[in-house]
């Protein structure tokens, strides 16, 4: 399986004016603007580590999905949330040869915490032998910081700030994230379970 983020989240969606706030820089010097490149890659850096631990997207972007077989063929389970629509289903021959498959044949199934693909007429598009499927899927709160919920947004800021201040430090530990974070985004964390379709 393979996921990939096909657009990127554009640097007007940043809160960087928010982020200077939450570190209580001053403002109105001529180089205000000196550090914005920074501080917009330490938001970053801290949403991809939270969207990694939680398996929620928090700005709004296009994903490819390539996978080589249902888990099953009645439903299946998107490794992302929230899943707002599925742009297409595509297999995909062991030669390369690509087939859309009919957007009648399946839909989404919203959920926060595991969405699905799901079939409408019995079973989900057959995924040709050695071949695969991809699946093209719109994810995230929303397209703007506004859309994300309260805790979310204040532990990106909290993480990036933890960033800003250790950003000289070599020996940090790896994989560390502070406790305050951690409780933010604790009830966003996807519990697997069993071996099933949502799991």
């Amino acid at each position: 399986m393979m996921l990939v983020e096909e657009t990127t989240v554009p640097p007007s969606a940043l809160p960087v004016t928010q982020f200077k706030d939450h570190l209580r820089l001053g403002s109105g010097f001529s180089d205000d603007g000196l550090q914005d490149g920074l501080l917009e890659s330490f938001l970053r850096a801290a949403m991809a580590a939270i969207e990694a631990r939680t398996g929620k997207i928090l700005i709004e972007r296009e994903f490819s999905w390539t996978l080589t077989a249902w888990r099953d063929t009645g439903q299946q389970a998107l490794p992302v949330a929230p899943v707002s629509a599925i742009a297409e289903v595509v297999t995909i021959s062991r030669l390369g040869d690509e087939t859309v498959a009919s957007a009648a044949s399946y839909r989404l199934e919203p959920d926060m915490q595991r969405p699905c693909l799901v079939a409408t007429g019995g079973m989900l598009p057959v995924v040709p032998l050695a071949g695969s499927v991809r699946v093209g899927f719109l994810a995230g709160f929303g397209p703007d910081w506004s859309d994300l919920p309260a805790d979310l947004a204040q532990a990106v800021m909290m993480l990036a700030a933890h960033y800003h201040e250790y950003r000289h430090e070599t020996a940090f530990g790896g994989g560390c994230m502070p406790f305050g974070v951690s409780a933010l985004i604790e009830r966003y964390r996807t519990v697997r379970l069993f071996g099933g379709g949502r799991s």
